[in-house]
């Protein structure tokens, strides 16, 4: 009870606190604006884009080309084409990827998919529920479930195999007649007079097209090669997820997930599906051990093997030990920086990642899929690539309360998870713990944040702010000493250290003040009653 009502007082203190915070925020914010106008302003560079030539064959128009056909543009293609749009995706291997990333859909992830049709994809891939994750520390644990009492029972979270889903996706987009879905690699954008027309293109035999439509939307991933035509990228790696499958074991509830917060790094392990658990490792960038000479291996069973849960342990050694098990790939985070280009569009992780420890990077982008879907459905004329652009630019600012909610706590618990070595962050994780465990509202709203049904960065803010001060509480008791009153300041010092920052990289003006984006207000062109470019 009295550690309620300590995390109740936290909140009421934090609450002001975060308005003192957001308002001289939003004042630094005001007053850099003109400066911020004039930098997005400035010339552009004009690497992957080329001027309109002769020199390669046309494979004729439609009303929007899609690059890439993943998640995000498989998802985006099927929800136009239902819509009636002629589409046209070029997707660089239709293969089956053979990928770790993109295997754990949240709740709000799965509700998207219901709101564009696709929900039928997570069937037959066998596909496991997810209804939580349990965090171990120290011996202690916490459980998270997702808060699913007021949906249907089929609601919850989903983790598969990747290519599975994608190609599950695939399928539906190749259902559609009014849809072109062919391989090949795009390598450039097509620019005539600073508006982009469409784009050249090798097909599968060498051959270099080219193809040309009112809207170009690339959402060609993480690897994207033309996101610097579109957007001022700066991506950080802060580490990296060692990644590998165990079979013959069963985490110890079912359905939920397991992290366990362990020096030298969080270990994560979800099922994918009916007899394999995907385990991924967080090791700092700077010390990633190399695979192909046996260090990776030794560095897993001497320093990450002895944390692990005993009824997983020969199981994880077994899968270490599996020739070509073992594979890495880059967390990597970077804030969306559009540069608005008429006649084109960025989505997905080529103009937005975060750190994959929540896996709330499908849900980001099946998010962006249905705010695009709904701002383009109204127009029947994209002809008009300025005056579309313009209206268009409303989308940056209506993802913010998914896309900056998941993405600050994605980024702000890996940092607090992978840093058991400070002793500010360890009492940081150990408040982060007990917190979870007052349960009701704390542990609710927490967890609603973390599945994607409460896309809110003001409770974010909030329950950051309560997760602080309740911290310092919990040092102070049973009586403050200059010691405890040192820790507790180190403590806020730290947590708003790790948060301000994100925040700030998403935007503080767009988060928390929408109202004053212009963006904001603008509403669909009128349409030509002499002109229907709707097929």
């Amino acid at each position: 009870m009295a550690e309620q009502y300590m995390a109740g007082v936290g909140g009421v203190i934090a609450s002001l606190l975060g308005f003192v915070f957001l308002y001289c925020s939003s004042l630094i914010r005001f007053r850099g604006l003109k400066k911020l106008n004039r930098a997005a302003s400035m010339g552009f560079p004009k690497k992957n884009r080329v001027n309109k030539t002769g020199k390669s064959e046309g494979v004729g128009t439609a009303d929007i080309i899609i690059v890439g056909a993943g998640v995000a543009g498989a998802a985006l293609a099927y929800s136009l084409g239902k819509d009636g749009r002629r589409v046209r995706v070029i997707e660089r291997d239709l293969n089956a990827p053979n990928r770790m990333a993109g295997e754990s859909l949240i709740p709000g992830g799965y509700l998207k998919l219901i709101e564009l049709g696709l929900e039928d994809c997570v069937d037959e891939i066998d596909a496991q529920r997810l209804l939580g994750y349990t965090l171990y520390k120290d011996g202690k644990e916490a459980q998270v479930s997702f808060p699913l009492e007021k949906f249907q029972s089929h609601v919850a979270g989903r983790t598969f195999h990747n290519g599975r889903f994608v190609q599950r996706l695939r399928k539906k987009v190749a259902s559609l007649h009014n849809i072109s879905l062919e391989q090949g690699t795009v390598t450039s954008l097509i620019e005539e007079n600073g508006i982009v027309k469409g784009v050249q293109y090798k097909n599968e035999s060498g051959q270099v097209l080219t193809a040309y439509a009112s809207l170009t939307i690339v959402c060609d991933g993480c690897f994207s090669n033309l996101r610097r035509s579109l957007c001022y990228p700066k991506v950080d790696i802060p580490s990296y997820f060692v990644g590998f499958i165990l079979t013959n074991c069963n985490l110890p509830t079912k359905n939920y997930g397991a992290i366990i917060l362990a020096h030298p790094s969080p270990i994560v392990f979800s099922p994918i599906s009916s007899t394999e658990i995907r385990c991924m490792v967080n090791v700092p960038s700077e010390k990633v051990p190399s695979v192909s000479n046996g260090e990776m291996a030794c560095y897993l069973k001497t320093q990450v093997a002895p944390k692990v849960l005993p009824e997983l342990y020969d199981s994880f050694i077994s899968a270490i030990e599996k020739k070509g098990n073992i594979r890495i790939a880059p967390n990597k985070i970077m804030a969306a920086a559009p540069h608005l280009t008429p006649g084109a569009l960025l989505i997905g992780d080529a103009l937005n990642m975060r750190h994959a420890i929540t896996g709330g990077g499908m849900t980001v982008a099946l998010s962006d899929v249905v705010i695009l879907r709904d701002l383009l459905r109204p127009l029947h004329d994209l002809s008009d690539a300025s005056t579309i652009s313009k209206y268009l630019e409303s989308f940056y600012t209506l993802r913010k309360p998914m896309s900056s909610t998941i993405n600050i706590l994605a980024n702000v618990l890996q940092k607090v998870f992978s840093a058991s070595s400070n002793p500010a962050m360890e009492n940081l994780q150990h408040t982060f713990l007990g917190y979870l465990r007052l349960g009701g509202m704390f542990s609710y709203g927490a967890s609603a944040m973390l599945c994607g049904l409460c896309p809110s960065p003001l409770s974010l803010a909030f329950h950051f702010f309560s997760i602080a001060i309740y911290g310092v509480g919990r040092l102070l008791l049973p009586f403050p000493s200059p010691k405890r009153l040192w820790d507790g300041a180190k403590l806020l010092w730290v947590a708003s250290s790790t948060l301000l920052p994100y925040i700030y990289s998403e935007g503080i003006r767009q988060m928390f003040f929408p109202l004053t984006v212009p963006a904001y207000y603008r509403t669909p062109p009128k349409k030509d009653p002499k002109r229907n470019f709707m097929h």
